[in-house]
């Protein structure tokens, strides 16, 4: 089968990661032959530098610009034509090339930009139009949650019995994670209790409500943004917002085991990858009150009403005086036990077999 490795190339976020972990999986595994594929110029030859031992990299050099403008007229060229043939083609990144008689697999991690698509950038103005029509294409459809495959059924039209999740998962690396030493807080400036939020600023991650309701309760410590900034603004001047930028995986690690709680607010989320890694280091969670972290949580974290900095605020103090209890860090880590890189890669395989049945 032929795998979209696209997001393996540069700085990896949710979508990245999780292409990463599931490469990883499928590598590991007699039962599937993976041949992985980027569709793109400059970062093409690197590809085989990110792939993990026993995955081949195809294809041919390929604007991904063009091949969307080209897809957008018409189902030309095949995927077949860019990376040979191939029994089953699976879409990691929302857009599915058509094919001549490879089965499409299509992963769809959210839906939020079809009621926002003015935040979408420039280049990504077309990505509504092209995941309808990938989903009318795809064979099988995998979402991180139940949450999302409920939306993708009722946007996207597409009939229930094509639509199967396959959660993420979670490293065991995090299980294992400490806080972080003495050399990694200087480094990154870091204060000895903080809050932390993960993940790119974007416009539908809530920060400048978390900002809001951190600003109104002088008591709460420092807030830590750990990840890329989106062209934010955020105030340094008083020293209680920091910016660690993008984190490699094991100084993220360091730096979430070593929070006093992980707050995400987001607007919309398709699974919440970060909640999972915060439970698995027994940190406390406040987040949304959206479908899929309250999933993804299971009972395991404070959530708040979107958009309610009040409440945010209120939320954030209470799961700083939270019990540390041996009981509450065991639940948390459980919950997060639940979820593995395995099953993520056992599930998608049966979404393979579907596609080609």
């Amino acid at each position: 089968m032929l795998l979209d490795g696209t997001p393996l190339l540069g700085h990896r976020t949710g979508v990245g990661r999780y292409t990463a972990a599931l490469a990883e999986e499928l590598a590991s595994m007699s039962t599937v032959d993976v041949r992985a594929v980027a569709f793109t110029v400059r970062g093409w030859r690197a590809l085989r530098s990110v792939l993990p031992h026993g995955l081949r990299a195809r294809g041919l050099p390929a604007s991904a610009r063009l091949l969307r403008r080209c897809w957008l007229r018409a189902p030309f060229p095949p995927v077949e034509l860019l990376a040979g043939p191939t029994d089953v083609v699976h879409a990691t990144n929302f857009v599915l090339p058509p094919a001549l008689r490879a089965g499409g697999v299509l992963t769809i991690h959210d839906l939020a930009f079809l009621d926002q698509p003015d935040e979408l950038p420039p280049v990504e103005r077309d990505l509504p139009e092209l995941v309808r029509r990938s989903a009318q294409r795809a064979a099988v459809i995998c979402t991180p949650t139940a949450a999302v495959a409920r939306v993708v059924v009722e946007r996207l039209d597409v009939p229930e019995d094509k639509v199967t999740v396959t959660p993420l998962g979670v490293d065991p690396a995090w299980f294992a994670a400490r806080a972080p030493g003495e050399q990694l807080r200087r480094r990154l400036g870091l204060p000895e209790r903080y809050l932390l939020f993960v993940g790119a600023d974007g416009p539908r991650k809530g920060l400048p409500n978390l900002l809001a309701a951190h600003r109104a309760r002088p008591e709460l410590p420092p807030l830590v943004l750990a990840g890329p900034s989106g062209g934010l603004r955020v105030s340094h001047g008083d020293g209680r917002v920091l910016r660690t930028g993008y984190l490699s995986d094991v100084d993220l690690r360091g730096v979430v085991a070593g929070a006093a709680t992980l707050v995400l607010p987001s607007r919309d989320e398709g699974f919440g990858l970060p909640v999972l890694e915060a439970l698995a280091c027994s940190v406390p969670v406040v987040c949304s009150d959206v479908p899929a972290l309250r999933e993804v949580a299971g009972g395991h974290a404070w959530h708040v009403p979107v958009g309610d900095v009040e409440a945010l605020g209120h939320a954030m103090v209470e799961a700083l005086d939270s019990p540390k209890d041996a009981p509450t860090l065991a639940a948390r880590r459980g919950r997060a036990a639940e979820f593995t890189w395995r099953r993520c890669a056992e599930t998608t395989i049966d979404a393979y077999h579907r596609a080609v049945s």
